[in-house]
């Protein structure tokens, strides 16, 4: 097979060749009876999906049989996954780029399978699908429409944030075929159903249904190309019609003579069309051209990106067109330089001449020559022409001076790749342009979720990807599926797993749990070397204390934070505060965080450790920010309250200042209603501080109520003195200060009298307080003297202690009638000649 001529598969139509690959062959049992089946097939080479249609007979096989499920194959025929379903008739059946397996039934349930597993997600059309019901189903790559009974139509365009919306009323009449044009192709990025109804076409997207105004039909099927520049329609009379999309231009017409209406019509690629029937397919190319092949069974049809693939019980073929590269190189007759080329590999296996004088004649197209090879290589399924084009292409660039290898190198990886994932064990067998838009890191996805995990570590080695999401998939259906003790199953995944980077045991742990293996998920969570993972998973087990305990040794406060907040909500107030019990740090942050935010936490957090001080500063806060008296008074009460039962000696002494704070409270309502009942209270003594309200009664000149109050709260005698002092200074009642001076003593001293009294402007009465000023030296004296204007008593200190020099500085600083008084005073301290 493998040394059979490229060109054997190979047909013309028109002036276009198309080769027919088969790829695989047996690959369903007969007994299958796959034209009673609905089958799709995911995109890519993907798997198929097949689900019994119900609304054709089926062979009797006894009760066991008629359980009905969904099968799931690759390609090559090997069975992947059986899903039962019980949830009623399907009525679309489809793929996600992802290779996702997306499942709708009548009442307008989407459910979508992933990783091929049973494993699922569910949602609903709505928008009246339960009502009217789905009729039928088109999909493409990252969504799908759905068509109601009553004609509406529903569209879903992400599949992991499915928005069901309703699109623009069609018309009411019978649908006879319908297509969608996916909104990659559209001008206005939405997708757009093209509907065949009475004799034409209707564009229906979400703001709008428009006629096309056709008069050919009705169509029996619509089919879109895959770049979606062109629409196929098979008219009631056997016509297939070729039109551009917005229905401006007719490419073709072609008259099939078909009796019957075929079973599906699908584009391959985007230059020809395919019409299937039981066992038989037409290919339509350009200008109206005909193929036809013929099967023993029948035939279902699979578009991908590149071609058509066509299955039957027997085999599964790839129908494409012949790549340039490949018609290039392989066309009979061919003279082109990389046809040249490979003759001339041939002729050097030979060991003939005639391999050099190929080399020359094409010395000058030969860098084109070996890049045609290149590209031609990577179009071909047999190994063997890979080979053969590849040992061509390197005889070519060993002959040229510069050449750069990149291409060479790039296709020999990629082949590698799909020589390896093409095996019939496999089943994936993918064409480069498909593998090009799959990407390597999906490749390798498919081949996890077909649990092929050496050949995907080998490839990611290979393709030098990361290979952690291998083993941690691998991990996930291991403790999914074993049937092994928990203990066991743990120690098999961290010795498999310990020496891997990048290995996240809270995605193990997390598989684990959902199956219901909660001891099995704590022992791999404890490999886990990220508490930012670990945490959220302890919290969904319930294993709070050991999820808070995590938290507080990452030292990340965020996340001891959302622990806590999780434990708020959902524990009662004492159970929480017990789990603070004997974890300083954790009670610190619910501390800070409700001082904050929730005083009563704190206040119950308070009571909860012991704290009465603390509880009572809590209420003391409070009240200070109370604008009422009586509510002033009540936290202070309370506070006094919390308080009683302790036997401390600080909590004693705040007890004490509580009850005499509340008594001053008592005191100031009292001096408002007094006060604001003479006319004189526009100011308020409620909230000031009793030295503060000492100071405004004097100020105000109740001295008598000051004096009680100061007796009252037993204000030490310096303290009333000095308020006394600044509250005759405010009143000016200089008088009361000159019998203040004849007094022989003050608890502050005399100077604070010298000062307020002469700031006040009464320099006379200051200076009657600086004689009493005895503590302070002679000069200090006298200055203080010169400050209130009295110079010769300046002078009088100074003789005092004989200070001469001063007196000749204080002869400057005196008034021209002082002048002589202070020259009396200084030839008093003079000798005598």
């Amino acid at each position: 097979m493998s040394t059979t001529s490229p060109t054997a598969d190979w047909a013309l139509c028109g002036d276009t060749f198309y080769r027919k690959t088969k790829v695989y062959d047996a690959i369903f049992d007969q007994d299958l009876e796959l034209e009673n089946h609905i089958v799709a097939g995911a995109p890519y080479g993907g798997a198929i999906a097949l689900f019994r249609d119900e609304d054709k007979l089926r062979t009797y096989r006894g009760t066991g049989a008629t359980k009905p499920s969904i099968d799931i194959y690759s390609l090559a025929g090997k069975s992947i996954r059986s899903i039962n379903w019980d949830r009623g008739p399907i009525k679309g059946l489809g793929w996600s780029d992802d290779e996702k397996l997306l499942v709708i039934t009548g009442d307008g349930t989407v459910r979508c399978y992933y990783d091929l597993q049973s494993d699922f997600t569910q949602f609903s059309l709505g928008h009246g699908a339960e009502q009217h019901g789905v009729k039928e189903c088109r999909f493409w790559l990252t969504g799908f429409v759905a068509l109601l009974s009553n004609n509406s139509l529903v569209a879903v365009t992400q599949y992991h944030d499915p928005r069901p919306r309703l699109l623009a009323i069609p018309p009411k009449a019978d649908i006879h075929s319908w297509a969608i044009i996916p909104p990659a192709y559209t001008l206005s990025r939405s997708v757009e159903v093209l509907l065949a109804v009475n004799e034409t076409i209707y564009v229906v997207d979400s703001n709008e249904a428009e006629d096309r105004v056709l008069s050919n039909g009705p169509f029996k099927y619509a089919s879109v190309s895959p770049n979606g520049l062109y629409v196929t329609l098979y008219t009631e009379d056997g016509k297939v019609w070729v039109i551009t999309s917005d229905f401006q231009n007719k490419i073709g017409e072609y008259e099939s003579k078909a009796r019957t209406v075929p079973k599906d019509v699908q584009w391959c690629g985007n230059d020809s069309v395919l019409l299937a029937w039981e066992d038989e397919v037409h290919m339509i190319g350009p200008n109206g051209a005909l193929l036809k092949y013929y099967y023993d069974g029948w035939v279902h049809l699979l578009p991908d990106i590149d071609g058509v693939r066509i299955i039957t019980s027997d085999l599964c073929e790839f129908l494409q067109k012949v790549p340039d590269a490949t018609e290039d190189v392989f066309k009979i007759g061919s003279t082109s330089p990389a046809s040249v080329l490979l003759d001339a590999q041939d002729q050097l296996e030979k060991k003939s001449s005639k391999a050099d004088d190929n080399i020359q004649l094409i010395r000058s197209n030969l860098p084109d020559a070996v890049s045609s090879c290149v590209q031609a290589a990577g179009q071909e399924y047999s190994v063997h022409w890979q080979k053969q084009l590849l040992k061509a292409a390197s005889f070519g660039k060993s002959v040229l001076d510069l050449y750069s290898s990149d291409d060479f190198v790039d296709t020999c990886e990629k082949l590698r790749v799909l020589n390896a994932v093409r095996d019939y064990q496999i089943g994936l067998p993918l064409s480069l342009q498909q593998y090009q838009r799959l990407t390597p890191d999906k490749l390798i996805q498919r081949l996890m979720n077909r649990r092929e995990y050496r050949l995907a570590i080998h490839l990611s080695d290979f393709l030098r990807v990361p290979t952690n999401k291998i083993y941690v998939h691998w991990a996930c259906q291991k403790v999914r599926n074993s049937t092994s003790d928990e203990d066991t199953i743990s120690h098999a995944v961290v010795a498999k797993l310990a020496s891997k980077r990048g290995i996240s045991f809270e995605t193990i742990a997390r598989a684990a749990y959902d199956e219901g293996r909660t001891h099995l998920a704590t022992q791999l969570l404890n490999h886990e070397t990220r508490a930012g993972k670990q945490v959220p998973l302890l919290l969904s087990m319930e294993e709070d204390e050991i999820a808070l305990d995590k938290a507080l040794s990452s030292g990340d406060t965020d996340l001891v934070f959302f622990v806590l907040l999780h434990l708020k909500k959902k524990l009662p107030l004492a159970a929480f505060f017990r789990v603070l019990t004997n974890r300083p740090i954790a009670t610190a942050l619910v501390e800070s965080s409700a001082a904050a935010q929730d005083t009563d936490i704190l206040k119950s957090l308070y009571y909860q450790d012991d704290r009465p001080i603390d509880g009572a500063n809590l209420l003391f806060a409070e009240a200070l920010r109370q604008t009422a008296p009586q509510t002033k008074s009540d936290k202070l009460k309370l506070a006094a309250k919390v308080l009683s039962d302790s036997k401390d000696a600080t909590a004693t002494l705040y007890k004490s200042t509580c009850q005499e704070a509340q008594a001053l409270i008592r005191a100031q309502d009292a001096l408002d209603r007094d006060i604001g009942d003479s006319g004189e209270g526009q100011q308020r003594f409620t909230g000031l501080s009793l030295n503060a309200t000492l100071l405004r009664l004097l100020s105000l000149g109740y001295g008598k109520r000051a004096a009680k109050l100061q007796s009252e709260f037993r204000v030490p005698e310096k303290t009333w003195w000095w308020l006394r002092l600044r509250g005759l200074v405010a009143t000016r009642d200089f008088g009361e200060l000159e019998t203040v001076s004849q007094q022989r003593k003050s608890p502050i001293g005399w100077e604070p009298f010298f000062n307020e009294i002469l700031a006040a402007g009464n320099p006379k009465l200051a200076g009657l307080f600086v004689g009493k000023c005895t503590g302070l030296k002679a000069q200090e004296r006298a200055e203080m003297y010169v400050k209130c204007g009295m110079v010769v008593r300046a002078g009088e200190e100074l003789v005092k202690v004989k200070d001469l020099e001063g007196l000749e500085e204080l002869k400057g600083k005196a008034r021209a009638g002082e002048v002589g008084e202070v020259e009396r005073l200084i030839g008093q301290l003079r000798p005598r000649r």
